[in-house]
């Protein structure tokens, strides 16, 4: 089929990796995550200054009402996917949050800089951000299957890149003219943009594009996901490859959130004004993702295909070890920053499409609920619990080595974990090849 295209065409599908009829739902993928990103980025720069606001002593108390905000919510969102078709239940999910961005954006225009506002949009977006991106990758594991997975993953998620480098300019650009309430109504565009490209992508697998022969009824995208709102934790529980994804969950989560607040502990001593605060956050936001896309681009794939998952989940572990190393010898700015940068550069080229690739052979009740479990209130679990054991830690006045030692510990377990997971992926790899369960 491939042999059809314009010379152009051709010259793209091999850049990306993608094989024949593969290309048009590649770029579909690509620009789903674009919307996305795009959307959200406008946004967190905003979420960052309101945290802030909020006094980063209190961070901990956003980041378990979060959690507890998951708790909730999870349930609900698996009692919706055991009742509505697999085909649709993306379009509930994305209709009911492009809801929720028209409302704040209406309370904002009235009341910008009431701090309990600002706490609720910090904790929902929190929220917003782990659903909406957890179902974009259960869409694409289940679009395309695993071979597929390693080759067009890495491409896919170069679109949540373009995305978060478009969201920024696109914020400093308009928000002086469309304020911040015309900013979340710009995301929610962009959120309903990204519900039309999972339609032709669902289409796609429909008609036969991601192969699939024999595959059970339950697979059948016009039937809900089996199980009841709480399989997706039941499933994780009995599944000793899903606890070890989840437990990889949480060491990501810890050392992320270890470095998150040491960054607005950090940014807050020197950077007092509001203003300064959403510049500094927009800046390694640029950095992130320009230095994620280049990665995508360009190694994540051929380390995939060559080298194999697990050393894209755990190269990024091996180099936060060293990192917090540095950070306890030396606990200034000038480290954390590269730090924070390496590790979200890492996470967003590396680790994020290697997790995914984890979920590409799996069932739909573990791709969608599972998953979604695991994405969403194991990570904001892991974000709680590190949260109070990090101030715990500064509570005991040791400064911020002692935090720093802890980090590099759960960044060593992390990378052991992630190489044991992609060993895993990789022996698979050749039967989901020859179609073999």
């Amino acid at each position: 089929m491939s042999s059809t295209l314009p010379a152009p065409l051709r010259r793209l599908a091999g850049l990306v990796n993608a094989g024949p009829g593969e290309l048009a739902a590649a770029l579909s993928g690509f620009a789903l995550f674009f919307c996305l990103f795009a959307g959200y980025f406008m946004l967190r720069p905003i979420r960052e200054s309101m945290g802030v606001m909020g006094g980063v002593e209190n961070l901990q108390w956003l980041f378990s009402a979060t959690f507890v905000v998951m708790l909730t919510a999870v349930p609900l969102f698996a009692w919706l996917n055991s009742r509505v078709p697999r085909a649709h239940f993306i379009d509930w999910v994305y209709g009911f949050f492009s809801l929720n961005l028209l409302l704040f954006a209406a309370l904002f225009a009235g009341a910008e800089d009431n701090v309990w506002l600002a706490r609720t949009f910090y904790v929902w977006l929190s929220v917003y951000n782990l659903f909406v991106v957890s179902v974009a990758w259960s869409l694409m594991a289940d679009v395309f299957d695993a071979p597929q997975a390693r080759r067009l993953f890495a491409f896919i998620a170069a679109g949540a890149s373009v995305g978060g480098l478009t969201g920024p300019a696109l914020s400093t650009l308009l928000v002086e003219a469309l304020g911040q309430a015309g900013l979340l109504a710009l995301s929610a565009g962009l959120l309903l943009a990204a519900l039309a490209l999972k339609q032709y992508l669902m289409h796609w697998r429909a008609v036969g594009g991601a192969g699939r022969p024999g595959a059970p009824p339950s697979e059948n995208p016009r039937r809900p996901v089996p199980g009841n709102p709480f399989s997706g934790l039941t499933r994780v529980l009995r599944s000793p490859y899903l606890l070890g994804v989840g437990a990889f969950v949480i060491l990501l989560a810890t050392v992320s959130t270890f470095l998150y607040f040491e960054q607005a502990r950090l940014v807050a001593e020197l950077f007092p004004e509001r203003s300064e605060q959403i510049r500094v956050f927009g800046l390694i936001d640029f950095v992130v993702q320009a230095g994620a896309l280049l990665s995508q681009l360009f190694i994540t794939g051929r380390i995939a295909e060559r080298l194999g998952v697990r050393v894209l989940l755990a190269c990024v572990p091996a180099l936060m070890c060293l990192g917090f190393l540095a950070l306890a010898l030396l606990p200034i700015f000038a480290v954390l920053a590269p730090l924070m940068i390496v590790r979200r550069i890492g996470e967003y080229a590396f680790v994020r499409p290697g997790r995914e690739m984890l979920f590409a052979p799996l069932d739909a009740e573990s791709k969608y609920k599972a998953k979604n479990f695991i994405d969403t209130v194991v990570y904001r679990g892991g974000d709680a619990l590190s949260g109070w054991v990090k101030s715990g830690l500064d509570l005991l006045g040791q400064g911020a080595w002692l935090a720093a030692l802890v980090g590099a510990a759960c960044a060593a377990l992390w990378g052991l974990l992630g190489w044991r997971l992609g060993e895993r992926a990789d022996h698979e790899a050749p039967a989901a090849r020859d179609g073999t369960p």
